[in-house]
């Protein structure tokens, strides 16, 4: 579910190498390249009809990725919280109800680090991101109120019914083949979509001061991360993402290095989100095993010559 999406349709690739027959559901077809899906059905899951229909008890796995969602652009101006709650909440109301009275597989549900406390995250040096400092809650967005939500659904029917539930919080997911304008982009396909369309001499702008620190995870390790989890015994919830935290201004540098341009930083007014978000891999690791292996430089340097290339056609 949420197979048409950028995560979504790297972990179909990689549920195909790994041997599954896989169906797709999702409002679209992926974007970049076509779907490795055996099936693909295109459908509205915040219709309960649709998820009666492609929730099938012969499953072993559902993996539910479908959510409302964006980058600080969309998420954090507040002009878009009514359609993010209502469509990701219909969508995990629909999935756990219909998925419990079906009797399906096990089920992951992809959380989201939004949802831990803002109050925690001010330093920009030293973020708190463990998995028990969840509560008391304050997630800095709706986007990340409704994560915090829907972790407990699933929670409440795992232990109401039985739901065998998987949950995983990931931190800034990013690769190619994700989007890169529009207005939903992330962080790291924003800048190195402004780097690649800058002229050599010119310049890019930033939100904010650029002081503000995140780390990002690279798509490939993700998936892994989700694929290991669904395979154990562990239902989290358990951080996903990288703990190779840069601030935003050494991120740029590090995008424009990779172009060869000499480029200038304009730092602007817009939304930025929490001040510092790192993940904490200490639980994860421990249960699964589980740390990246991507290097943010490696990382990055791959998504740009992708959104580049993009950029050219």
């Amino acid at each position: 579910m949420g197979a048409g999406g950028f995560i979504g349709s790297h972990l179909v690739k990689r549920l195909k190498a790994e041997g599954y027959f896989v169906r797709g559901v999702d409002l679209k077809y992926p974007e970049y390249s076509p779907t490795h899906a055996d099936e693909f059905i295109i459908g509205d899951l915040r219709d309960t009809k649709v998820c009666d229909l492609v929730i099938d008890p012969s499953f072993t796995e559902i993996y539910q990725l479908a959510a409302d969602m964006g980058g600080a652009g969309y998420l954090f101006t507040g002009e878009n919280d009514a359609h993010v709650m209502h469509n990701s909440a219909m969508i995990n109301l629909n999935v756990a109800d219909i998925a419990t009275k079906k009797k399906t597989g096990r089920i992951f549900y992809s959380s989201s680090a939004c949802m831990y406390p803002a109050y925690n995250q001010q330093d920009p040096d030293n973020p708190m991101c463990t998995e028990a400092s969840a509560y008391p809650a304050d997630p800095d967005s709706e986007y990340g109120w409704e994560k915090l939500f829907s972790e407990r659904l699933y929670l409440s029917y795992f232990r109401n019914f039985g739901l065998q539930v998987r949950i995983a919080r990931f931190h800034n997911v990013y690769g190619p083949e994700g989007a890169w304008q529009g207005g939903k982009e992330k962080a790291p396909a924003a800048i190195c979509r402004k780097v690649a369309q800058a002229k050599n001499g010119g310049s890019i702008d930033i939100w904010g001061d650029g002081t503000q620190t995140r780390s990002f995870l690279y798509v490939d390790d993700c998936v892994e991360g989700v694929f290991r989890l669904m395979q154990s015994e562990h239902t989290g919830p358990f951080n996903i993402g990288s703990e190779e935290m840069v601030s935003i201004n050494r991120f740029a540098e590090m995008i424009i290095g990779i172009s060869g341009k000499q480029l200038s930083v304009n730092h602007i007014d817009g939304p930025i989100g929490v001040k510092g978000r790192n993940s904490d891999n200490t639980l994860v690791t421990a249960a699964i095993g589980w740390q990246p292996e991507i290097t943010l430089y490696e990382g990055i340097k791959r998504t740009y010559e992708w959104i580049e290339l993009q950029n050219r056609l």
